[in-house]
């Protein structure tokens, strides 16, 4: 019976999981597909990307763009849902490796080159976009 309920409630947190995430998304925005990735500048700290293909206009009106980080003592990287202030140049992370992040506060890019060149890039990619809210 343990074993029967604990597959249950891990069932049930993928769930939960799974459509906070598709919620957090919005209902227009299909992430799967083919990514267009755009690498900016290398720096000490890694290597950063972006996703042309996934710029779209989150609920809030902000630009929201795929990023992948690979620090530099790693061979792995992470992927993340960057929601982007491009009149302001403030960025927060909506989302890490799938799972969403709520509440994520709006900061500046701190003087990180990685982030602030995703942020010029994307913000420079999604003008039509930005100027269609």
């Amino acid at each position: 019976m343990k074993n029967g309920l604990r597959r249950f409630l891990r069932a049930a947190v993928v769930a939960v999981a799974l459509l906070a995430i598709s919620l957090a998304a919005g209902p227009a925005t299909a992430w799967a597909g083919p990514v267009n990735w755009q690498e900016v500048p290398e720096s000490p700290a890694g290597r950063q990307w972006w996703d042309t293909g996934s710029l779209r206009l989150s609920r809030g009106g902000e630009l929201s763009v795929l990023t992948r980080f690979q620090p530099a003592s790693e061979d792995q990287g992470q992927l993340y849902v960057m929601e982007l202030d491009c009149d302001q140049g403030l960025y927060r992370d909506t989302s890490v490796n799938g799972l969403p992040r709520f509440k994520a506060e709006w900061q500046p890019t701190g003087g990180d080159s990685l982030i602030s060149d995703v942020l010029d890039q994307a913000c420079a990619a999604g003008t039509e976009l930005l100027a269609s809210r």
